[in-house]
């Protein structure tokens, strides 16, 4: 095999498992912010919108001239996603990571639950599986956070509230995103998430402003430009029962950062649910029509 067909190769693979590790770590960094939880969403989505904007405009994208219908989705879908991030966030901050990414990342199962009511049909052949899955992967999960603290399962409801939200996201946009590139859909929707995520920590009461901008900034890189920008370009290389393999990077790394950073062991019940939780994932992504990025950004 030649160096060039090697590379044609990994790039993509190292791009795809590089952009799940980006995007596990931004949990970390909601943490470590000294604002609100629902400001560092802010501070998150503001801090990226230029060069966002700068990669829609470098790649022919257009943030202008975007017809009624389009707009009015788009607004709505940044809206939708604003408070995914915002119930995103307040449930970070109460529950272990690996359970945070875990749930946070529901949104392919609940597209595949809503594509059975809007089909009117049951679930087949490789459906039940995820369905029984995540149903018991997430009541084992649920059930160790109740018996830890009331407070981590709480979490934990937060993190799936963000998971529906984040569904109605891509269901919204499905539309618009075949009008509009990827880039300028995330800059044009960004601006409605940046104001409800503003709005939402004023209306909270959080503060707003931080005294150290590192884990803001990083948030910013690592969540909203890298993850997002290396999914783009890996998606369209993989089928899905590859995506959704990678995907289980994700709760891996928050386990580990968990576990190194703030002391949250697992036992092997947990695991139990995180493998049941994210083989569901999996299937979810195998047996659902596609709706691209279905990674949380």
């Amino acid at each position: 095999m030649t160096p060039s067909r090697i590379r044609d190769r990994a790039l993509p693979m190292a791009a795809l498992v590089g952009g799940n590790v980006a995007l596990a770590l931004g949990p970390w960094m909601v943490r470590l912010s000294d604002t609100g939880p629902v400001a560092a969403g802010f501070w998150r989505v503001a801090l990226a919108l230029p060069f966002l904007a700068l990669l829609a405009l470098a790649n022919g994208q257009r943030l202008t001239g975007v017809g009624r219908r389009t707009l009015l989705a788009v607004l709505l879908g940044g809206a939708l996603f604003g408070f995914d991030i915002a119930s995103w966030h307040i449930g970070i901050g109460q529950t272990r990571l690996a359970n945070s990414v875990l749930f946070g990342n529901s949104g392919s199962l609940i597209l595949m639950v809503w594509g059975f009511v809007a089909l009117r049909a049951l679930p087949t052949g490789r459906e039940w599986p995820a369905i029984i899955a995540a149903v018991a992967g997430s009541a084992i999960l649920l059930g160790r956070s109740l018996e830890i603290d009331h407070a981590n399962f709480v979490g934990d409801l937060f993190c799936l509230l963000a998971g529906v939200l984040y569904a109605g996201y891509l269901l919204i946009l499905q539309d618009a995103r075949q009008r509009l590139g990827s880039w300028s859909l995330l800059t044009l929707s960004g601006l409605t998430s940046a104001a409800v995520l503003l709005g939402t920590s004023l209306a909270l009461g959080e503060r707003i402003m931080p005294t150290d901008w590192t884990p803001l900034i990083t948030l910013a890189f690592l969540s909203q430009i890298v993850g997002q920008g290396l999914l783009v370009y890996a998606l369209r290389h993989f089928p899905p029962l590859v995506i959704g393999i990678a995907l289980l990077t994700q709760p891996a790394v928050a386990a580990v950062v968990g576990w190194w950073v703030f002391g949250e062991v697992l036992v092997p019940l947990d695991y139990v649910g995180v493998a049941m939780v994210g083989s569901a994932l999996v299937l979810a992504r195998i047996v659902t029509p596609p709706v691209t990025p279905r990674v949380r950004p």
